[in-house]
């Protein structure tokens, strides 16, 4: 469970430039969502009412965090802050006011529903701020000794800031030095050294229920700034690698011709509709409503793959649109993507919509490039994957993509359960060719029911 503690959060999970979020839409966002329709009660159904002083603990707990996973699952591990209470509740210290705990936060749906929704926007809304000080106060290692009193100033406010928000309630300290850690890490400071410059800076002098002492807040503030040294480690970290180009390059290497025994190109069609169960099992636990647009995300890219469309983009986010559940297709991502928390960074530039089409067109059948079927469908998933096309989503987008290229020839599968359980590197070239076997092996399954 120790995924789910805002604690551990780093500035790469939380920084908002990195994760957009609509605040105006968060009501129905968070109403949309599987545990909005099961609160604890004591009839033990759907929205029954809450006994006398709330849910029992355990059952609260288990909602709360329901609610938490399905608040990731939809727009990413930064919203774990959500219930990061001042004082005592579910995260001690934090700087949230609107959620306490559940035995006191979860009470009628709609009450309850209304202050997940406060506390989520609550908690977006400091990490604004706290990005808008970050880039005020620009750190440039090299030439640090030429700005001790700006950096000494700028940590000072950035404690007191803290301390205002969090009221110095129970553990505060704990959020005041990840704000810190954060700062260092967002000016390029490596995430293990910032959080130990910080620690040895505070050295456990401030205390739970405590406001600490003007003079404490500067001589912690003095000790950080004079921890900042060029030779001492705390440089700006290289430039992380782009995991896009790195795929671009196994790609190419990647031996397509020879990933598949059966290329036959007759159409399969099954009694059982492999991906369809699949949605409504592993999408209907976690939440009905993104399991129906899924479902129908899966009936337009059939009747697309049915009239012959080509693999693009535009036809990419026609379908995105039901999975995501927005008004209008969603654009193509204008900043650089994170995954696998954070491990693999995925770069953007002028051409990327481009480069990705011309990857995508590779996956219709050729004479020229005789690539399996199967291969060309692993192909096309990879390339969503790592070109990362979409601010949110893309693992369901790839999944649909695979999908699409089969069935433009006709093919539909009874079981797609090794396709959706395994996270695929970049640059491993071997991932590649098992993804690809893992479709044979699905579809020559499914040929051998049909007999």
């Amino acid at each position: 469970m120790a995924e789910l503690f805002p604690s551990d959060l780093s500035w790469d999970d939380v920084d908002p430039a990195r994760h957009a979020f609509d605040s105006a839409s968060a009501a129905r966002v968070v109403r949309s969502l599987g545990p909005a329709r099961t609160l604890p009660g004591d009839r033990g159904g759907p929205y029954g009412d809450p006994p006398a002083g709330g849910p029992s603990p355990n059952a609260g707990r288990r909602w709360s965090d329901a609610m938490a996973y399905a608040l990731v699952e939809h727009y990413g591990r930064w919203t774990l802050g959500w219930r990061w209470a001042h004082d005592e509740g579910d995260f001690d210290g934090g700087p949230v006011g609107n959620w306490c705990c559940a035995r006191h936060s979860i009470t009628t749906p709609q009450e309850t529903l209304d202050r997940v929704v406060a506390a989520l926007c609550e908690w977006r809304e400091w990490l604004e701020s706290l990005a808008g000080r970050f880039e005020a106060y620009p750190l440039d290692l090299a030439g640090i000794e030429d700005q001790r009193i700006l950096w000494d100033r700028t940590t000072r406010n950035l404690i007191l800031q803290v301390v205002d928000r969090t009221g110095c309630g129970s553990g505060w300290y704990g959020h005041c030095r990840q704000v810190l850690t954060w700062f260092l890490s967002r000016w390029g400071v490596a995430p293990d050294l910032a959080q130990e410059l910080v620690g040895e800076a505070i050295g456990g002098r401030f205390e739970s229920w405590t406001g600490p002492d003007p003079a404490l807040v500067d001589d912690v503030a003095e000790q950080l700034a004079l921890s900042l040294r060029p030779d001492d480690g705390a440089r700006p970290a290289e430039p992380p690698p782009d995991y896009l180009e790195r795929w671009l390059s196994v790609r190419e290497d990647v031996p397509w011709q020879e990933a598949s025994e059966d290329d036959r190109d007759d159409p399969v069609t099954p009694a059982r509709d492999g991906a369809a169960d699949d949605i409504r099992a592993f999408d209907g636990a976690l939440d009905p409503a993104r399991a129906q647009g899924l479902l129908d995300a899966l009936d337009l890219l059939r009747a697309d793959a049915a009239r012959g469309a080509s693999l693009d983009f535009e036809l990419l986010r026609s379908w995105q649109r039901h999975v995501l559940g927005t008004p209008e297709p969603p654009p193509f991502r204008t900043l650089p993507a994170f995954a696998k928390r954070g491990r693999e960074r995925y770069g953007i530039g002028q051409d990327t919509r481009a480069r990705l089409d011309s990857c995508l067109a590779g996956s219709a059948r050729s004479a020229e490039s005789p690539v399996p079927l199967t291969a060309r469908a692993a192909r096309a998933y990879l390339d969503v994957c790592f070109f990362h096309p979409f601010d949110d989503g893309n693992a369901r987008s790839a999944f649909l993509t695979l999908l699409f290229v089969l069935a433009r020839e006709g093919i539909t599968l009874d079981g797609v359960s090794l396709l959706r359980l395994v996270a695929f590197r970049a640059d491993e070239p071997q991932d590649a060719l098992t993804l690809t076997r893992y479709i044979g092996i699905h579809l020559a399954e499914t040929r051998r029911n049909l007999r």
